[in-house]
Parts: structure tokens; C-alpha cells; sequence
């Protein structure tokens, strides 16, 4: 699918698909000093990575207030899968909601800030471990491919606001991490199927506490 194909599905505007195009042209830059993405996906750039990010925002957006201010976490950043997809988007279809991206790795953080600057999109970058950095009380909470779920849900007891929402795409192991993760925690579950990859799922979670 090209790349109009793909964001004419998505339903962005021209100003939004020139910051996701500057957003790619960073990240082939970049690419091959520090290895922000497999080097075969980049063939297929818009599909595994635009959209398999993008998506999880469409899920939420129904979710994100627009008369009031709320926040996005994405945690372990990288290379800016989902986040910096999600801030890009929410300039343009979530004018109130601010979005934090956490990267340990200063490299990749200093990609974070300069693709952020390319795009000219607002976004905050704590280059820190995640459970190092406050407590953030995001309303919304994402991450890609950074650790399984039980791990995850420990960082979402640390940053994620009581009634908010995580968004996390998982493979096609997920169920095998839901079974583990429930070992030690309680929580409401809804698996969305990915839109990049038939076996994958999008996991929307709320109510999480320990058993």
C-alpha cells in the first residue's frame, strides 16, 4: 500500500502526512548510526511502523476529552513507535493533549527531540529509566514491543492515572502473556485486532491493581 493509500486511510489532513513524511526522512538518517529499526522493515516503512502506531491512537481518540487537558505517556520511546506517531497525530486531531515519551537510551532521546523539532511537534522526552522518572498520572498510557505485560503493568502502576487507559500492541503470543500477567494482577481487558498484522492485537487495559 502507498503511502497516500495509507494516509488517506487514516483520515489525516496534507499538514499531517508532511510531518509524518519529515518524521520518516529523520529516521532514515539516523537509522544506520544507531539503530532505531530494523533495517528490512524500512522497506515496508508505513505499514510496520505508521500505521501499526497510528492505530493505537485511533483507539483512543474517543476517549480524549476535548474540552480538557490530558496527558499521554509512551514509555521505552525508541524510535518513536507509537509516541512520536501519536503526537503527530494529536497535533492535528487532539489540540489538548500533551504527550511524553520516556527513553533511557540518550541517543535515541536526542533522535526523539531532534525528529520532534523536524515535525514541529510539541512533545516532552525524559531520557531516564522508567522507573526512575516521577510518577507522571497520564490518562494514557502506550508501549511497543518493550517488555511483557506483567512488566508493563508495573510501570503503569507508577504512571498511569487510576482511571486510565493503557494501549499495548502485542504479538501473537499475547494470550500467553495476558495467562501470566493475571498471576499477579486484576484487570479489564479488551484486545483489538492489529490492523498491521492478522495474529497481533492492540490490548486495551484499565483497572489494573495486584491480586
Amino acid at each position: 500500500m502507498t503511502r497516500d493509500l495509507i494516509c488517506g486511510s487514516l483520515d489525516v489532513s496534507r499538514e499531517t502526512i508532511d510531518r509524518l513524511s519529515h518524521f520518516e526522512q529523520t529516521l532514515f538518517k539516523w537509522n544506520p548510526k544507531i539503530n532505531l529499526v530494523s533495517k528490512s522493515s524500512l522497506q515496508d516503512f508505513w505499514t510496520r511502523h505508521i500505521v501499526d502506531s497510528a492505530q493505537v491512537f485511533l483507539l483512543a481518540e474517543d476517549y480524549i476529552s476535548k474540552e480538557e487537558d490530558t496527558n499521554w505517556l509512551d514509555i521505552g520511546s525508541g524510535g518513536g513507535f507509537p509516541g512520536l506517531v501519536i503526537a503527530i497525530l494529536a497535533a492535528e486531531r487532539a489540540a489538548r493533549l500533551s504527550v511524553t515519551l520516556i527513553e533511557s537510551d540518550k541517543r535515541k532521546a536526542a533522535f526523539l527531540r531532534t525528529a520532534a523539532r523536524e515535525c514541529d511537534v510539541r512533545v516532552k522526552v525524559i531520557s531516564d529509566r522508567i522507573e526512575k522518572v516521577d510518577p507522571q498520572n497520564a490518562n494514557f498510557l502506550s508501549a511497543r514491543a518493550l517488555a511483557d505485560l506483567d512488566l508493563l503493568f508495573e510501570f503503569s502502576e507508577r504512571h498511569l492515572h487510576p482511571r486510565g487507559i493503557s494501549f499495548f500492541p502485542k504479538g501473537a503470543t499475547w494470550k500467553k502473556e495476558v495467562d501470566n500477567a493475571a498471576r499477579r494482577w486484576r484487570f479489564d481487558q479488551e484486545e483489538i485486532t492489529s490492523l498491521t498484522e492478522e495474529e497481533a492485537v492492540v490490548l486495551k487495559i484499565k483497572g489494573v491493581s495486584r491480586v
